[in-house]
């Protein structure tokens, strides 16, 4: 039979290996989000009429079909 105490040891030291490898994964996606939305932002000042103020429409759905 095993020792609880031990037992108990590896459990705790398991989780604590998965909540830094968690952290870490965390901070990966927190660091990519960060860089998508300045490439979203550069992406937009690069296109203004996707913006409000330009005089084409905003979406496609916003625009005539073709045969107007």
């Amino acid at each position: 039979m095993e020792d609880p105490v031990l037992r108990m040891q590896e459990k705790i030291a398991y989780l604590e290996r998965h909540v830094v490898e968690q952290d870490r994964a965390m901070l990966e996606m927190s660091e990519q989000l960060a860089r998508l939305r300045a490439a979203l932002l550069a992406l937009r000042e690069r296109l203004p009429e996707a913006g409000t103020g330009g005089g084409e429409p905003a979406t496609p759905a916003d625009e005539r079909p073709p045969h107007y």
